[in-house]
């Protein structure tokens, strides 16, 4: 009987182990490009709506308070959530978080820009920091488990470095006309 009850972790331990079998030489470009993509749209957001807050303040008539609630509200479910996406990822398959937190990122983002008040501004930036936190994690352990050892360094300094690029450059892209 006690060989019928596994442990709680034991499942999700199994579903993380990396692939004995890595990607070809053709997918792990595709891989690496589509996981940079994605955080680095994560992580722009994070910083491109800085530059827009004084055009949000007098166009939504907002307060200072709900200025602040703009930013923050992405930034709060982001880093509240992210271990959540990862543990997501480990127990359905990172493929299927990474997709769902891209496709609910999007919608959030078109939300944003079609919010007629603050108050639903503030709600779907939320959404889009709740997006982020699924797509995030994800777009890691999509590397890890893509690229074998002797690669997976090079891919995720990769990974890391034109993240942070895409971040630094938030407030460029916020200024275009």
């Amino acid at each position: 009987m006690a060989n019928i009850i596994k442990q709680p972790c034991d499942e999700g331990v199994i579903r993380s182990a990396p692939c004995t079998v890595p990607c070809s030489r053709n997918v792990v470009k595709w891989v690496l490009a589509a996981t940079i993509l994605g955080s680095s749209m994560a992580m722009i957001d994070g910083t491109v709506v800085n530059v827009a807050l004084p055009v949000l303040q007098s166009q939504l008539n907002a307060s200072t308070t709900d200025v602040q609630w703009i930013v923050e509200s992405y930034a709060l479910f982001l880093a509240a959530l992210i271990l959540v996406g990862g543990s997501l990822g480990d127990r359905f398959g990172r493929r299927l978080i990474f997709a769902c937190g891209i496709s609910l990122f999007a919608l959030a983002s078109i939300w944003c820009g079609l919010s007629p008040n603050v108050n639903q501004l503030i709600i779907a930036r939320a959404v889009q920091g709740i997006g982020g936190a699924l797509l995030v994690p994800g777009s890691l352990a999509i590397i890890s488990v893509s690229f074998d050892e002797a690669q997976r360094g090079q891919a995720i300094g990769t990974w890391s470095g034109l993240t942070a690029i895409t971040s630094a450059l938030g407030p460029v892209v916020g200024r275009s006309p």
